[in-house]
């Protein structure tokens, strides 16, 4: 079967590679569609992040769904036909984080498209995936919407890290796929006012869209914040999703005391003022993947409770992979982008 398949910095192939072996316990599935993410990026520009680094090609891809093809003889709650997402995340379910229900900590994790451990965890970018049972959830909508379903679900898991969202005023900063997630996780758990940030007018754009009240583009206006720095700041909550570290100093500005800021965007290290994180009783949180969230996502997304189809920028073949990595690059003219297999 085919699959898109990163062998190096900007050495993305779609190649054939083998179907696993499926067990009592597996489901195969035919993916029908894969949202590229930002993790896929960097591995398609730098071969990975951080200390992340290939070291022999990967199937790419996290952010998938399809139909059930076939299933184990121990799995019942799907059946051939069904449209499932495919929950890439395979804690090992009996390490001290897993026994302390924080299994995305898991100590043993195996998670789609990964580099993180060697050999790699292959992902789901390919035309059929075997998976476990149980990440195999069912979803009764279209498999374009249900292939939101991770990013989604890292989205609800920073709005949990947030506490109660309930009337409150959130400034989002960075306004790519993850910003728009956020702050549509925020208004579905009541926030009252969403002030987005970015240093690009198209993703702005794309926030006013979807319901933010206000956007403010920092690169051409630096001081668009100000008017929120009064009274020692105002914004209850902070998704600082961009990574940058110029974007987390500029919240702390506008926070009000006691204010919560969730660090979304994975960036390099940060100098902050500590006297204002002191003086103003901050709390900054970070926040990792999800668990739980993800069977929320799901539902939520099955309901129709968020809207996710605006962020569908196009659908992209997988045999022009090498477009659908290009085009999902480009901020100032894509949100997201799936390819279809």
């Amino acid at each position: 079967m085919k699959a898109a398949v990163i062998h190096g910095p900007h050495d993305l192939r779609v190649e054939d590679v083998e179907l696993g072996v499926m067990g009592p316990g597996d489901v195969t599935v035919r993916v029908r569609a894969g949202g590229i993410c930002g993790s896929d990026l960097h591995y398609f520009h730098n071969g990975g992040f951080g200390a992340v680094r290939l070291r022999e090609k990967m199937v790419l891809g996290h952010e998938v769904a399809g139909e059930v093809t076939a299933v184990g003889s121990e799995v019942t709650h799907v059946q051939p036909g069904d449209v499932v997402a495919v929950n890439p995340s395979l804690p090992c379910g009996h390490c001290r984080y897993c026994l302390a229900g924080a299994a995305n900590h898991c100590l043993d994790m195996r998670f789609y498209g990964s580099a993180m451990r060697f050999p790699h965890v292959q992902g789901g970018f390919s035309e059929q995936l075997v998976c476990r049972g149980v990440q195999a959830i069912k979803a009764d909508m279209p498999v374009q919407r249900a292939a939101f379903a991770e990013p989604l679900a890292v989205c609800l898991h920073a709005a949990r890290q947030a506490g109660p969202l309930l009337g409150a005023r959130v400034l989002v900063t960075g306004a790519g796929p993850i910003g728009a997630l956020c702050a549509m996780a925020a208004r579905h758990a009541g926030a009252r006012d969403i002030v987005a940030t970015d240093i690009l007018d198209a993703p702005l754009a794309m926030m006013r869209k979807i319901g933010a009240d206000a956007a403010f583009n920092t690169r051409d206006t630096p001081d668009a914040l100000a008017p929120y720095a009064t009274d020692k700041g105002v914004f209850d909550v902070v998704f600082e999703c961009s990574g940058a570290a110029p974007a987390l100093i500029g919240a702390l500005a506008v926070a009000r005391p006691g204010a919560t800021i969730v660090q979304v965007g994975i960036g390099g290290d940060a100098s902050l003022p500590l006297n204002i994180i002191v003086a103003k009783e901050i709390t900054l949180r970070g926040t990792f993947r999800f668990h739980e969230e993800f069977q929320l996502a799901v539902d939520v997304l099955a309901r129709g409770d968020i809207d996710v189809s605006p962020l569908l920028t196009e659908i992209v073949p997988l045999a022009e992979a090498q477009r659908a990595f290009a085009l999902a690059s480009d901020r100032a003219n894509a949100m997201k982008v799936q390819l279809a297999f």
